[in-house]
């Protein structure tokens, strides 16, 4: 697996990670490692292209999950408890306002969709889109 970061200035600055290849259970701690060096350096709004990410397993969403509270945890303005935050999901009124996917493939978002992960996280089929978002 391979990751390429770049960040496109919009009103805030958004880091984009290009990951190419599976984020399963033999790649999905590099790809948690990486998006916790860029956290720590700063990120706050990450868009995550899955343009070549042909499958990710219940490891990757794990990973997935992970950056999700680490970016929560990290944002100033988040006054909303975990308990709240669970009956947001649940109505279908929360969604991240720090982390969104862009470009999965067919099988992957299906996998997305099942696990509820479409429920919290903003997926795009346009680059654009995703970046303005923010």
């Amino acid at each position: 697996m391979e990751i390429k970061v770049t960040t496109e200035n919009r009103i805030v600055p958004v880091t984009v990670l290009h990951v190419d290849g599976n984020i399963d259970s033999k790649t999905y701690e590099e790809f948690q490692a990486k998006a916790q060096d860029i956290i720590d350096r700063g990120a706050r709004h990450i868009v995550i292209d899955l343009l070549h990410v042909p499958y990710v397993s219940s490891a990757g969403l794990r990973a997935l999950h992970d950056i999700f509270k680490q970016l929560r945890a990290k944002d100033p303005n988040n006054q909303m408890s975990d308990a709240e935050i669970r009956k947001g999901i649940s109505a279908g009124t929360y969604k991240s306002s720090q982390l969104k996917l862009v470009n999965l493939s067919n099988e992957t978002k299906t996998v997305f969709q099942m696990s509820g992960f479409d429920m919290v996280i903003d997926i795009y089929d346009d680059m654009e889109k995703a970046l303005a978002s923010f």
